[in-house]
């Protein structure tokens, strides 16, 4: 029963204000050695190899660095001015445009700091400029750059699917119907929003030198600022879908792809490349230094019996299933108010997902459901990254209660997709099953 007392001691050891990292290997090293004694150190060994030597977790690096190449190749300036030629008469319409540039930003790229940083510094004097509300530019920008969560390739479904023990292809692939939903639901709420008050975000009526351009011209300027991230989804998502590469290999060729993009556009230069390398190695540092001491930490509690006692609770508790899957998601709904993504994968994936799995429910459906609570925890305050994100590249008149004010019915938005997504399972399970071969449980 001493297993049971870690995850106490390792949230107070949070709340008092320790790293994650380190209070995870403080609370694994303490309770490993009064239940293991020495043995510990053969095992905390074990676990530093495992991760070490995981060839998936490669995908990591390889995705990092080819956002921080796409963040300076030029690409997101052309897309910007294609996409907003189309969209900026409809009613919020830079808004929309900036939601479908995310979209397209995060299927290219899969790094979501990268993906709202570069959408942010584009979209946010435009928007200014027209006199779009704060909240709905905030709102906009927060929302639909963490799209990345839930649009692939996503850092966070590498890092998801050894914890889980699911297919990261199943992964990918099973999260794209849902991705798309939830980004047209986030377009929709801004439709309707600005026709029923346009004090939002006013049609623009003015005419400028892209609206003078024939229509020929706009789909020849829309066909080449589209080409190179399309070219980089169909290297990494295609090769994934189609069978030709593993997640790990389809993170090369998009790295290898950012890195031509770069070269082509003349932005790449040795201290671009250099500032890319560091930026790279850092993150990468981190998710691997949190995942070494998140393995630490449920190897021991696994190892001491922690995860049969569980098993035996929620047994005894006789939940149904359902049930029990709202609870496990309210639990990881709640933590998003104070954790960041990965600390709640590490924490409570391992315990969620066997029990999951065993009272029979798809274990690649619960876990697109799990990244569409983690999306709202780029949302939801105190921590909300995304939000910090956004003050890092917003002007001083742009308030943070603005910014709290403005996620709020975007979070709302993410629990109408969460609802969609579990009511219709198959949205996850049908394209794996048709493109991967994957069987549905």
């Amino acid at each position: 029963m001493i297993s049971l007392w870690m995850f106490p001691a390792l949230f107070a050891l949070i709340f008092f204000g320790f790293p994650v990292a380190l209070s995870l290997i403080s609370i694994a090293f303490a309770f490993g050695l009064i239940t293991f004694g020495d043995a510990v150190f053969y095992q905390f060994i074990s676990k530093i190899e495992g991760i070490a030597s995981n060839f998936i977790l490669a995908a990591v690096p390889l995705f990092v660095f080819m956002g921080s190449m796409l963040e300076r190749s030029g690409i997101a300036q052309q897309l910007f001015s294609a996409i907003h030629m189309w969209t900026k008469r409809l009613p919020g319409g830079l808004a929309i445009g900036t939601v479908i540039m995310c979209i397209i930003f995060a299927a290219s790229t899969g790094v979501i700091g990268a993906t709202e940083t570069v959408v942010g510094l584009l979209a946010i004097p435009a928007m200014l400029k027209h006199k779009y509300s704060h909240s709905l530019i905030s709102g906009t920008i927060c929302a639909g750059g963490s799209l990345g969560t839930i649009i692939p390739p996503s850092v966070v479904v590498v890092v998801l699917g050894p914890i889980a023990d699911v297919s990261i292809g199943d992964l990918m692939v099973g999260m794209i119907f849902p991705g798309l939903i939830l980004a047209a639901l986030y377009i929709t709420y801004i439709l309707i929003l600005c026709i029923v008050r346009p004090e939002n975000g006013p049609t623009i009526t003015e005419e400028d030198e892209i609206d003078r351009l024939s229509f020929n011209e706009k789909i020849l300027i829309t066909i080449k600022a589209l080409v190179p991230p399309i070219l980089m989804i169909i290297a990494v998502l295609g090769s994934i879908m189609l069978g030709f590469a593993a997640p790990t290999e389809a993170a090369a060729l998009g790295a290898a792809g950012s890195l031509i993009l770069t070269i082509f556009y003349k932005k790449f230069t040795l201290k671009t490349f250099k500032d890319a390398l560091i930026k790279t190695i850092t993150v990468t540092s981190m998710i691997m230094f949190i995942l070494m001491a998140g393995s630490l930490f449920t190897g021991v509690f696994a190892a001491s019996g922690g995860m049969s006692i569980m098993k035996e609770f929620v047994n005894t508790l006789n939940l149904s299933p359902w049930i029990l899957l709202f609870a496990f998601l309210g639990i990881i709904f709640i933590a998003g108010f104070f954790l960041e993504w990965i600390s709640i994968l590490l924490i409570f994936i391992p315990i969620f997902a066997p029990i999951v799995t065993d009272i029979g429910f798809n274990p690649v459906w619960f876990c697109v459901l799990v990244l569409i609570m983690i999306q709202t925890s780029y949302l939801t305050p105190p921590m909300a990254p995304a939000i910090f994100y956004l003050r890092g590249v917003s002007p001083p008149e742009m308030k943070l209660n603005t910014m709290y004010k403005g996620v709020i019915p975007f979070v709302g938005i993410q629990i109408v997709a969460l609802a969609i997504v579990m009511i219709f399972p198959d949205l996850v399970t049908w394209l794996p099953d048709k493109l991967l071969g994957f069987e549905n449980q």
